[in-house]
């Protein structure tokens, strides 16, 4: 299925409780919205999630569905609210409770992508932010909570995996730190958006996979973990961060020679996370 607010791959029989989600691996970029920004065609799409989707679509093959977001990061952010409206960019917003994703520019209509760069000149109408919500981020999580309920319907639980990707110099802190580089950053909301035996699981699968796993730090998830991880009613949401140097050269936004390996390595961590959420793996857990 697809619309111009996204793509939904669907398995040809769906046999887990997984469902794969990636909302900033969008690259439909307008003409409009490109020939109104200040930024070249390089620098708008520094804060898209680039090849993520790429990364995540052999979730299909082993039976679980995957939403993918079509519009771009900088035209939309589908991973905040729909209130999170920036009144430094937005005509007639009044100025809320302090928000620090609002308030740096980074609301539902990001104000600016990677390093803080501004992607307007100016501010936009109400009616055009209104628009973009009207036309993309609320279908894709109707989309997204129908899958969410569907898949708690026919196995008794949902497990979401919000796919995205970070940049290498993310984990610099952590680095200076702890002497060691994460590659993949688990967000579970601290354990409020996840019940621990789900996320260590998926940790499990990528540590045996040879890779270095942080939790929450320095991404704990946001808008979509926050919404739609309620352990309590049987529904995780786990959100995964992976390192772009794994797999493309961020300065040129282009895959890397060996990014089939990595793919061909990541497919397995996928195939072991969807196999969590069979009702056959389920019953030998308990």
């Amino acid at each position: 299925m697809q619309t111009q607010a996204f793509t939904l791959l669907e398995p040809v029989q769906r046999s887990s409780s997984v469902v794969f989600a990636s909302p900033h691996s969008g690259c439909d970029y307008p003409e409009d919205f490109v020939r109104a920004s200040m930024l070249n065609a390089q620098s708008i799409r520094s804060s898209e999630d680039a090849f993520v989707d790429r990364l995540f679509t052999c979730a299909v093959e082993f039976g679980s569905p995957f939403l993918q977001a079509r519009a771009p990061r900088a035209f939309i952010d589908l991973n905040r609210g729909e209130q999170e409206l920036d009144p430094a960019l937005i005509e007639g917003v009044r100025r809320a409770a302090h928000n620090p994703r609002v308030a740096s520019g980074l609301g539902v209509i990001p104000r600016v992508v990677a390093n803080g760069q501004a992607i307007y000149q100016g501010k936009m109408p109400l009616a055009e932010a209104n628009r973009r919500i009207a036309s993309y981020w609320r279908p894709y999580h109707a989309a997204l909570s129908d899958l969410l309920d569907e898949t708690r319907a026919q196995f008794g639980e949902a497990i979401l995996i919000d796919c995205h990707s970070m940049p290498h110099e993310a984990m610099d802190s952590i680095v200076r730190k702890r002497g060691q580089r994460p590659q993949i950053v688990l967000g579970d909301r601290f354990g409020s958006a996840a019940a621990p035996a789900v996320v260590d699981k998926i940790e499990t699968a990528f540590t045996e996979a040879g890779l270095v796993v942080s939790r929450n730090t320095p991404f704990a998830g946001a808008y979509i973990t926050q919404h739609y991880g309620r352990p309590s009613r049987h529904q995780h949401a786990i959100q995964i961060e992976i390192d772009r140097a794994l797999y493309m050269d961020e300065k040129r936004i282009e895959l890397r020679p060996d990014f089939n390996e990595f793919q061909e390595r990541l497919s397995s961590i996928i195939a072991r996370i969807v196999a969590f959420g069979t009702p056959c793996d389920r019953l030998a857990a308990e």
